[in-house]
């Protein structure tokens, strides 16, 4: 009959192997420069989450910082300026029209912008680095949930209406006040109710979606993960700034990026920058209306 060799320990080798290791000094300090390492990291880890900003930042970042360019150049030239400058024309030639009547032109802008943010959410979901979520851009970590978006846009839209005053009035002191802001929005907003509804929804609902999406979503988050969140939301608003193709606007576009971004920055949310967004575009209109 064959028996099983069995090998057995004293019943206490265990209780002194253990005591044996934890007296021998090497491994004391290891365990304890481990423990450090991990203590540190995770003060770390805290002390960045309670920064203002809780926008990721990757050591390894998925896009670098010339592939951010030539993306955010690729949709500039040959995405925005051909549809939101070139689109009422090459419509208008279509046409066989020298101009488009406000109704008509309300219309196509509605229809060009909405196209304008399919394209711009599709290029999100191509393969390639990064892969953005549109879901991310809604909720950048688990920090982000504890920041009130409804919080920050509220002060937000408080601030940028302060900078946007003081700025306009020593503006008008020294260039002169205008009559209209923009004669094009109010012959729309003037023209009809299905032209001033159509006019609403792109400047209050589809343009700020779009522009937070591609200046603040991509641009800002992409830049964020490679540099210092306030040199990030600087360049994000001049850019934002310069898409307008507007040199009277240009200082206070880039005021109202600023605010926008560190909105986003605070809140890692995209919702406080879309809604701070809509209403001052909302509020724009309004005074354009009433002018």
């Amino acid at each position: 009959m064959n028996t099983a060799l069995l090998c057995q320990f004293p019943a206490n080798f265990c209780t002194d192997f253990g005591n044996r290791l934890l007296k021998c000094k090497s491994f004391s300090k290891r365990t304890y420069f481990i423990r450090r390492c991990i203590k540190n990291e995770t003060k770390s880890e805290t002390h960045q989450h309670q920064g203002f900003s809780v926008l990721k930042t990757d050591p390894h970042p998925q896009l670098d910082i010339g592939s951010i360019w030539s993306s955010m150049g690729f949709y500039v030239f040959s995405i925005h300026v051909p549809l939101s400058f070139g689109g009422l024309s090459a419509t208008a030639k279509i046409l066989h029209q020298p101009a488009l009547d406000p109704q008509t032109a309300a219309f196509y802008i509605f229809a060009i912008q909405t196209l304008e943010l399919s394209i711009v959410l599709l290029l999100l979901k191509c393969p390639g680095k990064p892969q953005y979520d549109l879901t991310d851009f809604f909720c950048a970590n688990k920090s982000s949930k504890q920041r009130s978006w409804l919080l920050a846009s509220v002060l937000g839209f408080g601030v940028l209406l302060s900078l946007v005053f003081i700025t306009s009035y020593f503006a008008d002191r020294l260039i002169g006040p205008k009559d209209v802001n923009n004669p094009f929005v109010k012959d729309i907003l003037t023209s009809g109710w299905s032209s001033a509804t159509a006019c609403v929804l792109v400047y209050s609902i589809i343009t700020p979606l779009l522009e937070e999406v591609v200046y603040r979503g991509f641009l800002l988050t992409s830049l964020a993960s490679t540099m210092d969140w306030q040199l990030a939301v600087a360049i994000s608003s001049v850019v934002f700034s310069a898409s307008h193709f507007s040199g009277e606007n240009f200082l206070q576009l880039i005021i109202v990026g600023l605010v926008l971004g560190c909105s986003y920055c605070w809140t890692g949310n995209l919702s406080a920058s879309i809604c701070i967004h809509s209403l001052y575009n909302a509020l724009i209109m309004y005074l354009t209306f009433i002018s």
